[in-house]
């Protein structure tokens, strides 16, 4: 249940995060140019409400089609959520979740069907017009039944939300999205869920606590911060460092370990992540777009005006309200000298590993499937690949210039990506050992380097061996 849980998410999350820098840039519209914001434009304001209700739903209809038949199953996903953009009263995002990955999956059945029992010379005939009568069925469907359907469920989900927020029993959120989070689930939350939820509210407040709920860096700094002064060996050495990653660069995963290492820690989550919301809630906290990645200078960029300090209140409590629980169940709980942070970090990527729908390989296979190649003279692009090629991979590719700068090594560019769309040019690849499979698949033919630290691989000196030899 849970895989099918996490496999679920990831879908959901899929659809958004390719698409955060267009609801970046609409938050930003949205801070800047409202009548409320930093500088008010009547004119630029206009922007708000088109990017709102076409620009980000048809983004996510269209990234939806494309994740289950390519480019053609985008572009009639982006036809399909036009439907229920139309036939409802409200942003469809729920909508083009459903209607993007419909329209994918109608398309990908009827080109298997068909596409092979065409005669030649009628291939684009075929194409073109077999996309365009689809997309305009599934339109009409949006129209009268998705759309409608869809608002219902909008409404529900509104009313659902209003009546924990009047209650005041938006804390309460914090006892699954905590535990949530460790599991893997944090970016089907937060993009899957809270983005689209967070999306309609600013349209009529001006901002929305859903951006903060999952993202709010304090919670994980608050555990970070009583292991480096209350932990005990590897632990304590390591959560320094943690830190900076954590809170000033966004990657929550890196607190997770230390979490799975005592998982009563999750006790201290909690009530950081619920005292945090509480305080927002209190404070009328709240951001106009996405936190991505959940950064403390993301989290001041979509800060609106005159929330500064609602919002720095709301990290802040959640940080100190971990911080002293956690410090008490450490002291409470840990007898051992030396804490086995490898294998707790060991079992989240097991954990990572199956949120993604993958299989832990034996390190035989690991091996084997890391033999290095003769040389590597011709070599001048290189690619770490992640599930979201946002993260991890980001980290890695930064990682390797630094090292390659310092080794003197030029002309090898280093970027990174989605595993799922490694470009062409792609003539080497790293990414975590348990994407392999996929990066291989992606790019056959392509030496891939599998690692499973993306900070302190050792692999990462193997390569600059290698290059400084086959020059």
């Amino acid at each position: 249940m849970k895989q099918g849980i996490q496999k679920f998410g990831r879908f959901l999350s899929g659809m958004v995060m390719p698409n955060i820098g267009a609801f970046i840039a609409w938050g930003l519209i949205t801070a800047l140019f409202i009548e409320a914001g930093w500088a008010p434009n009547e004119k630029l304001a206009t922007l708000v409400s088109p990017m709102l209700i076409y620009l980000l739903p048809l983004l996510i209809g269209y990234t939806g089609g494309k994740m289950v038949h390519d480019t053609r199953g985008a572009v009639v996903g982006a036809i399909a959520t036009m439907g229920v953009i139309v036939g409802a009263d409200v942003a469809m995002f729920l909508g083009a979740m459903a209607m993007g990955p419909l329209a994918g999956w109608c398309m990908k059945k009827i080109d298997g069907a068909f596409q092979d029992k065409i005669p030649g010379g009628f291939e684009m005939l075929y194409n073109n017009f077999s996309a365009g009568i689809l997309g305009m069925i599934l339109a009409i469907l949006g129209y009268y039944a998705i759309g409608p359907i869809c608002t219902v469920i909008n409404e529900a989900l509104g009313a659902g939300v209003g009546w924990l927020v009047n209650h005041k029993l938006l804390p309460l959120t914090s006892v699954l999205v905590e535990p949530a989070k460790v599991l893997f689930l944090n970016n089907a939350i937060n993009h899957g869920v809270f983005t689209p939820l967070g999306a309609e509210q600013v349209a009529t407040a001006g901002k929305s606590i859903f951006f903060m709920i999952e993202s709010n860096p304090g919670p994980g700094l608050g555990l970070l911060l009583a292991y480096a002064l209350f932990g005990k060996g590897s632990a304590k050495a390591s959560a320094p460092g943690a830190m900076i990653i954590h809170f000033l660069g966004g990657i929550h995963e890196i607190y997770f370990p230390y979490v799975l290492m005592h998982p009563i820690l999750i006790l201290a989550m909690i009530g950081g992540g619920a005292s945090g919301v509480a305080t927002l809630s209190l404070l009328k906290g709240g951001l106009v777009g996405a936190a991505s990645p959940g950064s403390i200078f993301a989290e001041l960029a979509m800060t609106p005006r005159g929330g500064f300090v609602a919002n720095i209140a709301g990290i802040t409590v959640a940080c100190l309200v971990t911080f002293l629980l956690a410090s008490l169940l450490l002291k409470a709980f840990v007898r051992d000298e030396d804490e086995d942070l490898e294998a707790s970090t060991a079992k989240m990527k097991q954990m990572k590993a199956e949120s993604k729908g993958q299989t832990v390989a034996a390190p035989a296979a690991v091996e084997a499937a890391a033999e290095k190649v003769a040389s590597l003279a011709g070599v001048t692009n290189i690619i770490f690949a992640c599930d979201a090629g946002m993260g991890s991979s980001a980290m890695g590719a930064a990682k390797l210039r630094k090292k390659l700068e310092k080794a003197e090594i030029t002309g090898v560019d280093v970027t990174h990506s989605p595993v799922d769309e490694i470009p062409e040019g792609a003539q080497l690849i790293i990414c975590h050992e348990q994407l392999q499979e996929r990066a291989k698949a992606k790019r056959p033919g392509v030496r891939v380097i599998p690692i499973t630290d993306f900070l302190n691989a050792p692999e990462y000196n193997e390569l600059i061996e290698e290059l400084k030899n086959s020059r």
